[in-house]
């Protein structure tokens, strides 16, 4: 558990999804971006899985006057999150639980990165609808996660690609085609078609994609105004 404070281990820790994740790093200031267009100065943001803390970090740093809620199952994760922000901590309040278990809020946007492909269609349709209902009218949700084409050879086509992404940034090419199979096998993935469907479907209005990076997607969706 000590190694959870360790800055070398959290060091270690933000080195996967840099790997593995196409422009990670704008991918975090593109969603702080579009979440400033409407969160004012002293809004409160929501991030659902927030474990690890990075995206915290990053969404803390680039906007000074916000504070946080950060929702993630994972104890052991939650406090590599408090030792990732560092001296920011003050500025998050963490939770550990799902978003049945998060504050009611309301709050001022949210975010949910890399973290809705561990849910199949039902689950994921759920957090939506929790997460707007979380949100005051008219304020955004950011959300980013593996969602690419599915049908005829499309998905071995894509994962492939995301598994020489991860070797040519360093991951081991064992490691990196080992993971493609499991997200294959174990992730209920869903095409960006059917991701987009569930944002409506789940009551959110403008919805918009703003970042791609070969096996990922991201779209920023509003709260309907009353």
């Amino acid at each position: 558990m000590s190694s959870f404070s360790d800055p070398q281990a959290v060091a270690r820790y933000a080195e996967g999804p840099v790997r593995q994740v196409p422009g990670f790093h704008g991918m975090q200031q593109m969603a702080a971006i579009l979440l400033a267009e409407a969160v004012p100065h002293g809004g409160t943001v929501l991030v659902l899985g927030a474990g690890g803390g990075l995206e915290l970090k990053a969404f803390a740093e680039a906007q000074p006057g916000w504070t946080f809620v950060g929702v993630d199952p994972s104890a052991e994760m939650l406090k590599l999150a408090h030792a990732t922000l560092g001296a920011l901590a003050s500025r998050a309040v963490l939770h550990e639980g799902y978003i049945d278990t998060a504050p009611s809020g309301p709050f001022d946007g949210a975010t949910c990165l890399l973290t809705l492909h561990f849910l199949n269609a039902d689950e994921r349709l759920h957090t939506l609808r929790e997460l707007r209902g979380r949100l005051r009218p008219g304020a955004p949700l950011v959300v980013a996660h593996h969602s690419f084409p599915l049908e005829n050879g499309a998905r071995e086509r894509w994962l492939a690609r995301y598994a020489a992404f991860a070797t040519v940034s360093g991951v081991p090419a064992k490691d990196a085609a080992n993971a493609s199979v499991a997200i294959s096998a174990r992730l209920p993935l869903l095409s960006p078609e059917q991701d987009e469907a569930l944002l409506r479907e789940a009551g959110f209005e403008n919805v918009e994609p703003f970042y791609a990076g070969f096996t990922f997607r991201g779209w920023v969706a509003y709260n309907r105004s009353p």
